[in-house]
């Protein structure tokens, strides 16, 4: 079975599952996992519903990990498995364990859930497609069924080009990662060889030291690199394409998402759902969340003070309005509503 570092009983408060599939269909089921706070709930739910939309005759059984939901979210997801005939398990994370580790402003300990994740499924699954809550699927994922050889921990897919690798190299001291650093929105893990590994209890114990986490800029990513360097498949990128809704604001860029992307990954601050992602690369997120029981949800206006930043650079990209007039109007406006900068 091999080495479990959490615990699930300790791990798990609780666990809600909705199971509205047809239990004369005989199919093998694909697990999917997202680990999430509740600023990407609404994201997981889309996401969660593009996954189903472009795979009708999959059968699947969605996990998702977070650390408390409100009673009307239970009851939208369990809307959301009604309408697809799918299965989705709500599981509530006991986080005092985690929260000595390191946070930024951008992402809370639900980063390290996916560390609980690999874990929970010890013993009972072989292949879990872990997902970040920004991931958007246009296609057929059917491919990573059996795409990941026995003997390596996960299928990932590479972070940017080879001068970031070397990057990461050289300030995580790790030499083997510019051969390929890959990013942690997307992992197609082999249980059994994450068992074997030990990842968890030995990322925590990194997480633990000082002179490690002072090196790190991606926290979990950076810890899952310099663990698996050697372990994992790199697989096409079509299956975590990356793409920022802020490099619209540049004069030229190209977009890599094609009419083969299976999975766009919606990287950086701005995400498809915030109201100021105002761009036809965001159609793919807003096309899933029509069919889905967020679709009359109304999309996030700007919270805090950086993303009324984010929200006025991409406004005056499509209009002459003073920068500075922006900013005071949302700054003000934060105000009002008694919110503060995180």
């Amino acid at each position: 079975m091999g080495y479990q570092y959490f615990n699930t009983d300790e791990m798990i408060k609780n666990t809600t599952v909705f199971d509205e599939r047809d239990p004369s269909l005989k199919k093998e089921s694909f697990h999917i996992a997202y680990g999430i706070d509740k600023n990407f709930l609404f994201g997981c739910g889309v996401s969660i519903a593009s996954v189903l939309m472009n795979n009708r005759e999959m059968d699947f059984v969605f996990h998702v990990f977070i650390d408390q939901l409100s009673t009307d979210d239970v009851q939208t997801f369990s809307q959301l498995a009604k309408s697809y005939k799918t299965c989705i398990q709500l599981h509530i994370v006991n986080c005092e364990k985690l929260k000595s580790f390191p946070t930024t402003k951008n992402w809370s300990v639900a980063m390290y859930f996916r560390f609980i994740i690999g874990d929970y499924f010890i013993g009972s699954q072989k292949v879990i497609l872990y997902l970040d809550a920004d991931i958007v699927c246009k296609g057929d994922i059917s491919g990573l069924v059996n795409i990941l050889p026995d003997d390596k921990v996960a299928g990932v897919v590479p972070e940017r080009d080879q001068s970031w690798w070397e990057q990461r190299a050289h300030s995580l001291h790790c030499p083997a990662l510019e051969k390929g650093y890959f990013n942690s929105g997307m992992l197609l893990l082999n249980i059994d060889a994450w068992a074997r590994e030990y990842v968890s209890g030995r990322a925590m114990e990194m997480l633990s030291d000082k002179k490690i986490t002072s090196m790190l800029s991606y926290m979990d990513q950076d810890i899952l690199n310099l663990i698996l360097h050697d372990k994992v498949q790199f697989i096409d990128k079509i299956y975590n394409t990356q793409f920022s809704l802020n490099y619209e604001l540049k004069k030229t860029f190209i977009n890599p998402v094609s009419d083969s992307t299976v999975f766009i990954h919606y990287v950086g601050p701005t995400k498809p759902w915030h109201s100021w992602s105002c761009y036809a690369s965001a159609t793919p997120f807003l096309v899933a969340r029509e069919h889905s029981p967020w679709k009359d949800t109304p999309l996030m206006s700007p919270g805090n003070a950086n993303y009324a930043r984010y929200c006025a650079n991409i406004i005056l990209n499509k209009a002459k309005i003073s920068q500075g007039s922006l900013i005071i109007f949302f700054t003000f406006t934060l105000r009002l509503k008694g919110e503060h900068c995180r």
